[in-house]
């Protein structure tokens, strides 16, 4: 199938359609999860409203309708649309109460390291059983090398991925495999956060972790929106998106200075991303909306800023779905399998922990995202909680920026043991 994707081509390549298609999706799906038809309250009993604005998307990738590596959807999403929703969801929130969420946050995010930085060893060693060809190997291609490139994603993000790629010299076909083991062992993952989101309360009772301090949090920026709520009119709407576009605009203006800056005089600093645009772009739209949250401009949260942050959150969903591609599991079998071992692992001890500290299952599930996601994608999962959880998922997604290249080197070494 995806030979024919490649000959061929796409049927759709104009991103403009392919935004409407994705906008039609969302709009099917909200439509749908409010309806008051049995059906559609049966299905979204069980299927999560969110997980279908991501799950749909994919299979226009999957069966070819789109293509999601000559698409530039998510790229505008990702660059534009993210850091003017970063700003719009913190400027209301209350740091005080963030710091307030305690040790398990962090204590949640290291587990998930930890458990990315020995999974790969173990799982690599699991499937040389099967496939003992995948070892002993010391050239460029060696499957080790590329799972060192690997770690570098699953801890810190893309630009952590090509630092690893060269520190452990993976030539391009090991990489590409990873990378695609990437898109789909995360995205699946992805998939079961989100459905862990939707179903977070439950969850929690069911466990009887103290969500206190989170549930103190979210009411308290609830209770701000009601007592300040006033219909907006089309000048809030306007104000709103001057501060987060313009917003989003300062940040890129910014990191076109400070990324070549940086680049030019300070060469050893890549490793902690400072070389990287979008960890720029993250940092001040963030510090911007927390600077925010101290002013006036708080009280756009009573006119809909969360709201208009949260729909262009959606749209990102969207275009993180449309790189899910379900076929390219059966792509390269044995690659697969080392992504899925090593994955479980990660969620394996990430469970154990929250089991043995209590923690809420949003802890797990930002903590697991700040290392697998990075930046792009943590803001998304803590908002599925809740829109002023945001900035949690972003201050963890930072930090997992700084310790990417030093635990996936560290993975990179022990995998080097195990595999050459």
């Amino acid at each position: 199938m995806q030979e024919s994707i490649v000959v061929n081509g796409p049927l759709i390549t104009n991103d403009a359609t392919v935004l409407g298609i994705l906008a039609l999706i969302l709009g099917l799906v909200f439509y749908t999860s409010n309806s008051r038809h049995p059906l559609c309250r049966s299905f979204y009993k069980y299927i999560p409203a969110l997980l279908m604005c991501y799950l749909l998307p994919s299979l226009l990738n999957t069966f070819g309708i789109v293509s999601a590596d000559l698409s530039q959807v998510d790229e505008v999403a990702k660059y534009y649309l993210l850091p003017a929703c970063l700003v719009l969801l913190t400027l209301s929130i209350d740091i005080k109460a963030i710091v307030g969420l305690g040790s398990k946050a962090v204590i949640m995010f290291l587990t998930g390291t930890f458990g990315v930085i020995i999974g790969g060893p173990i799982a690599l060693l699991i499937i040389s059983a099967l496939w003992p060809d995948l070892i002993g190997v010391s050239g460029p291609d060696a499957v080790w090398r590329g799972m060192a490139a690997l770690a570098g994603s699953w801890i810190g993000g893309g630009a952590n991925m090509l630092a690893m790629k060269e520190i452990y010299g993976a030539d391009g076909k090991i990489f590409t495999v990873m990378v695609t083991v990437d898109i789909v062992v995360a995205n699946l993952w992805m998939a079961g956060l989100l459905y862990m989101a939707a179903n977070h309360k439950r969850i929690d009772a069911k466990s009887g972790a103290d969500t206190t301090s989170i549930d103190r949090l979210v009411e308290k920026v609830e209770a701000e929106s009601r007592a300040n709520a006033k219909l907006p009119e089309l000048k809030d709407y306007m104000i709103i998106l001057a501060v987060g576009l313009g917003a989003a605009g300062f940040a890129h203006l910014a990191a076109d200075y400070l990324v070549p800056f940086f680049q030019s005089n300070y060469p050893g600093l890549k490793k902690f991303s400072l070389h990287s645009k979008l960890f720029w772009i993250i940092v001040i739209v963030t510090t911007i909306g927390l600077t925010l949250s101290f002013t006036k401009a708080r009280k756009l949260e009573a006119v809909g800023a969360s709201k208009v942050g949260s729909s262009f959150l959606y749209v990102l969903v969207a275009t993180i779905g449309l790189h899910m591609d379900i076929t390219q599991i059966v792509e390269a079998p044995k690659y697969m399998v080392i992504g899925l071992i090593w994955m479980a692992i990660h969620v394996i001890l990430l469970f154990a922990m929250r089991k043995l500290i209590k923690a809420p299952i949003f802890y797990l599930a930002v903590g697991s995202k700040a290392n697998i996601g990075g930046a792009a994608s943590a803001p998304v999962i803590a908002s599925a909680f809740h829109p002023s959880l945001a900035p949690v998922g972003v201050l963890l997604a930072v930090f997992g920026y700084a310790l990417g290249t030093y635990m996936a080197w560290l993975c990179g070494q022990l995998l080097r043991i195990v595999g050459s």
